[in-house]
């Protein structure tokens, strides 16, 4: 029930996300940005999610179709893969450091879309990723996963390393928060009794 394929076909991309959430981290990931390939990389492995992601944009204007885009289909996976959310964690949170760098991660699954991303990039570009697509990917993510995500590069001198403890901590607390919980067994975390 928490495997899931969704397509995406615009006249900017095509793109298709297979996500199993109860995975042992394995990808198959091709958009045609290699650093943003490695990314997604790092959300399947430190998620323990198994992801397949097949993208084909109009990368001969630049990356942000493709990476926005990403971002809203993976996002559409992740709502479609939780369904109602029934005993569920809800919350995740992660810090990761990579040598210089440390990034916090906390995400809500509340159904309200909500980001804060806060992280002076130290480079404007990461192997052909402009690293204001970082930006948009989650964005796409959040809004069409229905959750609310905090993100915060606390340190860091390394635009690389910056990046990758983000996505690395992005990984670990959506596995935390998408995790079932056994004391919430068929309940809904919520008070209201739906999120």
């Amino acid at each position: 029930m928490r495997q899931v394929e969704v397509t995406r076909n615009t006249l900017e991309t095509q793109i298709t996300v297979r996500l199993d959430l109860d995975g042992t981290g394995q990808s198959k990931l091709s958009t045609g940005i290699g650093f943003f390939d490695h990314m997604l990389e790092q959300i399947a492995r430190h998620g323990l999610f198994d992801l397949d992601i097949h993208a084909k944009g109009d990368l001969h204007i630049d990356g942000h179709h493709t990476v926005e885009d990403v971002g809203i289909t993976l996002g559409q996976a992740f709502a479609k893969a939780v369904g109602d959310k029934k005993g569920l964690t809800r919350y995740g949170h992660a810090y990761v450091p990579l040598d210089e760098a440390l990034s916090r991660v906390v995400v809500d699954l509340s159904g309200r879309p909500g980001l804060e991303l806060h992280c002076d990039f130290t480079s404007g570009a990461i192997g052909g990723l402009d690293t204001q697509l970082i930006y948009e990917f989650f964005q796409g993510f959040t809004n069409h996963a229905g959750v609310t995500l905090h993100i915060d590069n606390l340190r860091g001198r390394n635009a690389h390393h910056q990046s990758e403890t983000i996505f690395k901590a992005f990984a670990r607390a959506l596995r935390m928060a998408t995790t079932a919980d056994p004391r919430a067994a068929g309940t809904i975390p919520s008070t209201k009794g739906a999120l």
